[in-house]
């Protein structure tokens, strides 16, 4: 071993604590880091085999009915490898032991080739159980989720309305699809109230007279070809037959929402990260720092015995690797438990054939690098300009700063201060760029903890919002045609129903300025109350008798502005063309619709009054008969149940996402010791010296430690506010990097959120400075004042 190595070792023995403290802060950036990238990389792997395995489809087409006939067309079309016609529609489930009834989305499934294994595009994979077959009773298969959340299994037996008709339908085992890897009936997981059911493909046609007809298509494209081409001309065929507009996989519901998931994913193992390893490079440029100046006479020793300048820096960068080194060891392990965590987080939402954690090799190698490298550069900052002094210079002590009157002094106010409170404004002021990244540090540590908490805050709102303010009924119905508006008398006869208010949903095509965008129009009662449209600022808006209101998500792509004029082209029915104009735009989280009075689209579709959607306000009371009543009624297709959607909803994201704040709850308490401590430490070591003078003059421990703390304490109080004013910036950050074209999420932080996190972090630098004044208390007065360094 050299002198170096034995010098590097007693440095670390010494400085034990603060090395300690520093890998923490670093473990936790490389944990952050290699953790959430694996669990990127392993969802990515697992959702990119699934969708291989089970040959999801390329392109997806929905039509209200279409010929068979039309699939050698569609094969026809350049570009196209594979086609796969479907019968699919949503249908009221009665769930044996549950009180209301469940939405089930039944597709037709060709039983010889599942059971030959040959399925084509969207292939199941059977998760338990066996396949359907075809006899006397009615045999489906479910997906695994559902099966989970309902506590269904094969061999029970539900009851269906079916067109019109009750059927029994018999469980004989559960699948998992590519098509809907996230199963949705209005974009927010509901495992309870919304599940898929494959049955017999030509029961399937028969129950809902589409014989000869299919409703939905799927399509492979070859490979390299470009598929806006192959969109185009396959929504020109299918318009005919009432398309609702031919999406890319990148815009399919389930696949979208798991890229989304995904890109979030990046982000949060890019952002958080970083603030840590900045701020684990901070310390060490400030610890080293303080090295580097105590140890100057030894750094002058060794240039003397004939070390380079090169050998002394390298001696001190391998202090920083050391410690950075631990830290990057503890966060791989910690990185484990995180990844592993969260990744079964996911595996409740995200059910791919197989999920399992792996961590990249060049995912470790890279955070190693990226700890090396701030190590580096945090200590090449603190050293370039100590180790290039000449030997006599390196002897001598550095030069004392100046002292002179403070700010306040100058400006008359220095005589409202005590004596202690001038030598703290002093000191502040003599350093205060080593004051400003203190600060800055403790209100990264505050922002973070709020980025973590606010995700609660902001839920809480899109819960309030969509299910208070928007869907203000409790019930919300749709029927499997189209029916008279008339149809609100018969719905206000329904046990316990106090109001009912129907509504219109149609597709439509949207072009400005020849942009075209598929998407949907929403049409409201003028006086409705049930269901709403609600701006994020504004509150409740009326629809106006005339133009129609675009959500701010679709304004945004199209670049509408009130005024333009649009063209819309209704997709299904009479598939009129219409010039309507942008009366209002409204900032609503949700989607990219438009809104329109419900009088108004009836006029301009020119297909009648018929509505298919109804909200329900339900004396909560009357519950238990309103249901029954509903699974008797063979005209509603499919049920929203809010409460029941609020009580998933809320169990779900309150459960995911307390674990992801409690972990940065973590890891801002671990920071704030970091660097709390780390600033209290060094503060003690260069001022050693002056409080044991001051006790030798009779100061008290207390009055010493007041002294040193009241430092720390006017940061902390300092950095407490700038970092609620970070975290909300932090969180806006996140928010705009997270965006997507569907989902507008609210930066709302409340004043509890705020309060919580400088608690937090107020209580961590409190035991910080008792740690640090334990180390007061135990001063050695006369081996202090023997030598000044």
């Amino acid at each position: 071993m050299t002198t170096l190595h034995t010098k590097l070792w007693r440095d670390l023995t010494r400085l034990r604590a603060q090395v300690l403290t520093i890998a923490v802060v670093v473990a936790i950036g490389v944990a952050g880091f290699v953790g959430m990238f694996a669990v990127h990389d392993s969802l990515k792997t697992s959702r990119d085999a699934f969708y291989a395995d089970n040959r999801l489809a390329d392109l997806f087409a929905g039509v209200r009915r279409a010929p068979v006939s039309l699939r050698q067309r569609i094969e026809a079309i350049p570009g196209v490898a594979e086609v796969k016609l479907d019968v699919v529609f949503d249908a009221q489930v009665d769930l044996t032991g549950v009180v209301q009834p469940v939405t089930g989305r039944f597709i037709g499934l060709d039983l010889s080739a599942a059971q030959a294994g040959r399925q084509g595009l969207n292939a199941l994979s059977l998760k338990q159980g066996r396949w359907p077959e075809r006899g006397a009773a009615l045999e489906a298969l479910v997906s695994d989720r559902f099966a989970a959340a309902s506590q269904l299994k094969p061999g029970d037996v539900v009851h269906a309305i079916l067109n019109g008709r009750r059927e029994r339908i018999h469980l004989v085992g559960t699948a998992a699809s590519p098509e809907y890897v996230f199963a949705s009936q209005g974009g927010a997981p509901d495992d309870t109230g919304f599940g898929i059911w494959w049955i017999d493909g030509a029961r399937m046609t028969e129950l809902f007279d589409m014989q000869g007809a299919f409703n939905q298509a799927a399509l492979r494209l070859e490979v390299g070809v470009p598929e806006r081409a192959v969109l185009t001309q396959l929504d020109h065929l299918l318009e005919p037959y009432g398309s609702i507009g031919a999406v890319g996989r990148d815009r399919h519901l389930s696949t979208k929402i798991v890229s989304d998931e995904l890109a979030q994913l990046k982000v949060m193992g890019t952002v958080l990260p970083a603030i840590f390893l900045a701020v684990a490079m901070f310390i060490l440029n400030v610890v080293l720092s303080r090295q580097v100046a105590t140890q100057r006479s030894q750094i002058a020793a060794l240039k003397a015995l004939g070390y380079t300048d090169g050998a002394i820096a390298w001696h001190y960068i391998q202090l920083a690797l050391v410690i950075a080194g631990l830290g990057v060891a503890v966060g791989l392990g910690l990185s484990q438990l995180i990844g592993r965590g969260m990744l079964g987080l996911y595996d409740e939402v995200f059910r791919f054939n197989r999920l399992t954690y792996a961590t990249d090799t060049t995912l470790v190698l890279l955070s190693a690098a990226i700890a090396a490298l701030a190590a580096a550069a945090g200590t090449w900052t603190a050293i370039h300009a100590v180790v290039r002094l000449r030997p006599a210079q390196a002897m001598q002590p550095p030069v004392p700063p100046m002292y002179s009157k403070t700010l306040i002094e100058r400006l008359g106010l220095g005589r409202f201060l005590s004596t202690s409170a001038r030598m703290v404004v002093r000191n502040l002021e003599r350093r205060p760029l080593r004051a400003a990244f203190t600060v800055t540090g403790i209100a990264l540590a505050v922002a973070l903890q709020i980025s973590g908490a606010f995700w609660l805050d902001a839920i809480a709102h899109i819960v309030d919002v969509q299910f208070r303010q928007v869907q203000q009924g409790d019930v919300l119905v749709n029927f499997h045609r189209p029916v008279p508006v008339t149809v609100v008398r018969e719905l206000q006869r329904l046990p316990g129903v106090l109001d009912a208010e129907v509504y219109r949903t149609e597709p439509v095509k949207v072009t400005l300025r020849g942009q075209t965008k598929d998407t949907a129009v929403m049409a409201l009662r003028g006086d409705a109350k049930l269901m709403r449209l609600v701006d994020e600022d504004r509150g409740a808006l009326a629809l106006p008798a005339h133009g129609v209101v675009l959500s701010g998500l679709l304004a945004r792509e199209m670049g509408a502005r009130v005024g333009d004029r649009i063209t819309l082209q209704f997709r299904l029915w009479n598939r009129r063309s219409v010039e309507v104009e942008v009366v209002d735009i409204a900032r609503t989280m949700f989607g990219q619709l438009l809104y329109m009075n419900l009088d108004t689209l009836n006029r301009l579709a020119g297909d009648g009054d018929g509505v298919a959607d109804a909200a329900l306000q339900v004396d909560p009371a009357a519950m238990p008969a309103f249901w029954a009543a509903v699974k008797a009624a063979p005209g509603i297709n499919s049920v929203f149940d809010k409460a029941s959607s609020m009580t998933e909803f809320n169990q779900r994201t309150e459960r995911n996402m307390g674990v992801f704040s409690s972990i940065l709850t973590l890891f801002a308490v671990a920071m704030a010791v970091g660097i709390i401590y780390n600033a209290a430490r060094i503060s003690l070591s260069e001022r050693a010296w002056e409080l044991a003078s001051l006790r030798v003059l009779g100061m008290t421990r207390a009055e010493v430690s007041v002294l040193l703390l009241a430092e720390l304490a006017a940061e902390l109080l300092i950095a407490l506010p700038l970092g609620a004013l970070a975290g909300w910036g932090l969180a806006s950050l996140m928010m705009q990097l997270m965006a997507s074209d569907a989902i507008d999420f609210p930066v709302v932080i409340e004043p509890s959120t705020y309060a919580s996190a400088a608690l937090i972090v107020l209580a961590a630098g409190v035991a910080s400075a008792l740690l640090v004044r334990r180390q007061i208390d135990r001063l050695d007065l006369v081996s202090v004042l023997k030598v000044r360094e």
